[in-house]
């Protein structure tokens, strides 16, 4: 049940704020700097200006033509604009440039909905798709411009964030630097110095994306505030990325893990818009709204998180600079606090010797007593596992109990020790099953199928 009072707030602030509107958006070269600009308001009373700007002097380029930059930016805006609209929760979101068409309006909900799913559990918010928003349009309002046919190499654009699941995909797919890019929102060291390994330093297309203060100020204020669904603004700024820099494949690092709900038993999932539904969802969307030409999809999807691991250990390059800590972002660090640092040492510890692990993190996370709770929750001993980007609580038993057996980790570290005797009895899927995966529910071609299965083939060999 909800508490009543985080309830009656989500009721205050939709009375006090009926509306959201997407008031405009814009887009200008400033010499090598393509920039995209947008204007939201909430209830006549905030307005907001987000911005994205995108350094273009490493791209020898030609804009495609206006109407096509038009439909890209306008979407990338409909994308953006949910990080604003959930301050208040508005009931109406006024869509002022373009008039939807019913079947978008669905979609849109839809991402809404299922992407705010972790939002409204933390903040204690019962609602349902039909009712927690509704599209409106003035009057005389265009309709969307149409798909568009673009001329694309059979080339890659890789979107990376600096952890283990993009550096394998750039280890794979990235080999050749003269026709792969890299691309990246935000930079932060890990991604530069991942992009750098990979030699495509020179080949990166960055943008830079700016949250408006005012909506910062509204959160410290008490407004409504939590997990949006940040990979699927993702997945349409690498739309434009795709036209600009004419390259017609996206190859997403998400595995087949990110499928699973956060809540057992539930649709609430931290990684929606990782997972294959939504990329599905979105392929659907490209092909009919935006352009049949772009080939958005995962290359890792086929896989686990244990696989990963596997492959990831191969390419001992990258050990001392990739990083999955989002606490330890802004620092480079790991934290070694968090459940995303643990859940990647477990993945990664099958596979990399104890010591190297220990250079990498700084410490041996086992034995760390701190992260007690987290590990009972990323192994499904609790109604929750945590709201972060980790893998399936069978992948992370499967790890745990071969760690326990090995002679590696004897005498077992105390978080083993401790886990060993809660699952004292259960018998978890072997890790030898594990890395025989492979999930049939992805959206690679029979080449790029092939590729991921030869690379997979390699590790197979070697560990099982």
């Amino acid at each position: 049940m909800s508490e009543p009072g985080q309830n009656k707030k989500f009721e205050q602030l939709r009375h006090q704020y009926p509306v959201f509107t997407y008031e405009e958006f814009s887009w200008s070269m400033k010499g090598d700097t393509l920039l995209f600009n947008f204007h939201f308001n909430l209830g006549n009373r905030y307005d907001f200006y987000p911005g994205h700007s995108i350094d273009l002097k490493n791209w020898s380029i030609n804009l495609p033509d206006d109407e096509i930059l038009d439909n890209l930016v306008f979407h990338i805006g409909m994308a953006e604009l949910v990080s604003y609209w959930k301050a208040a929760c508005s009931p109406t979101v006024l869509v002022k440039p373009y008039r939807l068409k019913p079947a978008q309006r669905t979609w849109w909900k839809k991402l809404y909905f299922q992407g705010l799913g972790e939002f409204f559990h933390v903040n204690k918010i019962e609602t349902n798709m039909h009712d927690f928003m509704s599209f409106a349009f003035e009057k005389n309002t265009n309709p969307a411009p149409g798909a568009f046919s673009h001329d694309l190499d059979d080339t890659f654009l890789i979107p990376v964030g600096g952890g283990k699941d993009s550096v394998v995909t750039l280890s794979i797919l990235g080999k050749d630097t003269q026709t792969s890019a890299a691309m990246v929102i935000n930079q932060r060291d890990a991604t530069i110095n991942c992009i750098r390994t990979a030699g495509l330093n020179k080949n990166t297309y960055e943008v830079k994306r700016t949250i408006d203060p005012i909506l910062l100020d509204l959160n410290e204020k008490g407004f409504l505030n939590g997990h949006t669904p940040f990979s699927s603004l993702l997945a349409f700024v690498s739309a434009l990325a795709a036209v600009i820099t004419g390259k017609k494949h996206i190859a997403l690092s998400n595995e087949s893990s990110a499928n699973e709900a956060t809540i057992p038993g539930t649709n609430i999932n931290h990684q929606y818009s990782k997972s294959f539904e939504f990329e599905q969802d979105f392929r659907s969307y490209l092909y009919e709204f935006i352009s049949p030409d772009i080939n958005y999809f995962s290359f890792l999807r086929p896989l686990n998180e244990l696989q990963i691991g596997a492959l990831f250990s191969r390419n001992t390059e990258y050990f001392d600079v990739f990083k999955s800590c989002n606490v330890g972002s802004k620092t480079d660090t790991w934290c070694c606090n968090c459940p995303k640092c643990l859940f990647t040492f477990i993945m990664l510890s099958p596979f990399i010797e104890k010591g190297v692990m220990e250079n990498i993190f700084g410490e041996n996370l086992f034995e760390n007593e701190k992260l007690e709770k987290t590990l009972y929750q990323l192994a499904g001993l609790t109604p929750e596992k945590p709201f972060e980007c980790v893998g399936t609580i069978n992948e992370v038993n499967s790890a745990l109990a071969h760690l326990c057996k090995s002679k590696t980790y004897q005498p077992l570290p105390v978080l083993l020790k401790k886990y060993k005797k809660a699952t004292s009895g259960i018998n978890f899927t072997p890790l030898k099953e594990q890395l025989s995966y492979w999930n049939g529910f992805h959206s690679l071609n029979p080449v790029f199928e092939k590729l991921l299965k030869e690379s997979l083939k390699t590790v197979q060999q070697d560990i099982l």
